[in-house]
């Protein structure tokens, strides 16, 4: 099986496969063939590359000659109308909010892959790229806001007197708000962190961070281990309890992303006044609509002083390590999900229950059966 990387778009510097992970795949049985200067913004040059033995070919040559297409985003619809037929695609592929290239996927007869649907399982850890993406991303909010805040994280005993930490309020406790406590908690700051499941308080605690409770009634995790969707009325009393955190806050990190569904609003227009000038909040769940009112995906905004940092993802910040760490959990997944035929040729496994869960599109057909409630739904 023939298994290609193109360049993904401009605003995307992360890669789906590394020279140290070229050799992994093709020990799995896969002929390797990238695009030109693919990883030369990382400092990764063709020759690298070449010397671990894939074979570097234009554009239209990978996209032409590949059987397996490995990458972060979904392609662009122009892209996708060029790849042969029953071509697997394996990446970030967003399928809840990208209905019209789930339609280019079973227009062209792909067989789509999205990374992001991988079971959250122990089992599946060592494929969940969704977390490790994640984690870096938590680390990236707190160096982010760091950078952009006109304070020191620490307190510091100088001649002069002391310097008191800075409050950080971290709300959502997933893989990104577990790192983005302990990136905080490292660098110095005071940390309070808030999560509708309550199961967190024990790893928020053990982090060195406070956990503020606020009793909602009923809430918890789903089989996924998401947080469940709040009613209108526990979203009110949860905006109303945190609001007297955020005001006392210097820093906020917010990262409640609900898969498949806009984010919450967490954060008001009323909050963010209340606030002292020269406060950040960085909002992790930009991509999903965000958790705050006033949030421009992928801008950077300032409302009566308070800057709201609001990067679509920002594992991109350390594209080397993100890129590494990718490239790891797709040949880890490869290696479960494939086997070879009566032929000796490498192919999907009929029975596996990682590929039943992230299998999206194939034979053009929507095979997730999520996925077809979904946009049975919206009228799609």
């Amino acid at each position: 099986m023939i298994c290609g990387v193109i360049k993904e778009s401009e605003s995307e510097n992360r890669i789906a496969i590394t020279p140290q992970t070229v050799t992994k795949l093709i020990k799995l049985g896969l002929k390797i063939i990238i695009e030109k200067d693919l990883g030369a913004h990382l400092n990764w040059s063709d020759t690298c590359f070449a010397n671990a033995r894939a074979k570097v070919l234009s554009r239209e040559e990978v996209i032409e000659q590949s059987e397996l297409l490995l990458c972060l985003e979904a392609p662009s619809i122009e892209t996708l109308n060029k790849i042969p037929k029953d071509t697997i695609i394996i990446g970030f592929l967003d399928p809840f909010c990208n209905s019209k290239k789930v339609d280019a996927f079973c227009d062209n007869r792909l067989t789509a892959i999205s990374v992001e649907m991988v079971p959250r399982s122990t089992y599946a850890q060592k494929f969940d790229a969704l977390s490790s993406q994640s984690s870096l991303a938590g680390y990236a909010a707190v160096t982010l806001a760091a950078e952009r805040s006109n304070r020191i994280m620490p307190m510091m005993t100088t001649p002069a007197g002391t310097i008191k930490p800075l409050k950080v309020f971290v709300i959502g406790v997933g893989v990104a708000g577990l790192q983005a406590i302990a990136t905080a908690r490292r660098l110095g700051a005071r940390v309070q962190a808030f999560d509708t499941r309550p199961v967190v308080e024990e790893q928020v605690k053990s982090l060195g961070a406070k956990f503020i409770k606020i009793d909602l009634g009923e809430t918890g995790e789903n089989e996924s281990g998401y947080a469940k969707e709040l009613t209108e009325e526990q979203l009110q009393i949860q905006q109303r309890e945190m609001e007297k955190v955020c005001i006392n806050s210097d820093i906020i990190i917010t990262s409640a992303l609900l898969f498949g569904r806009p984010a919450p609003k967490l954060i008001n227009t009323a909050t963010i006044n209340a606030m002292a000038s020269g406060s950040i909040i960085v909002d992790m769940a930009a991509s999903g609509g965000g958790n705050v009112e006033g949030t421009v995906l992928d801008k950077e905004t300032v409302i009566n002083g308070v800057t709201i940092i609001a990067h679509k993802n920002l594992a991109r910040c350390y594209p080397l390590n993100s890129s590494e760490m990718y490239a790891s959990n797709l040949h880890a997944l490869l290696g479960d999900i494939l086997e070879k035929n009566n032929d000796g040729q490498l192919t999907l496994k009929k029975e596996n229950d990682i590929l039943q869960g992230c299998l999206i599109t194939k034979s053009g057909e929507i095979r997730n059966k999520q996925l077809r409630q979904h946009y049975k739904s919206e009228g799609i």
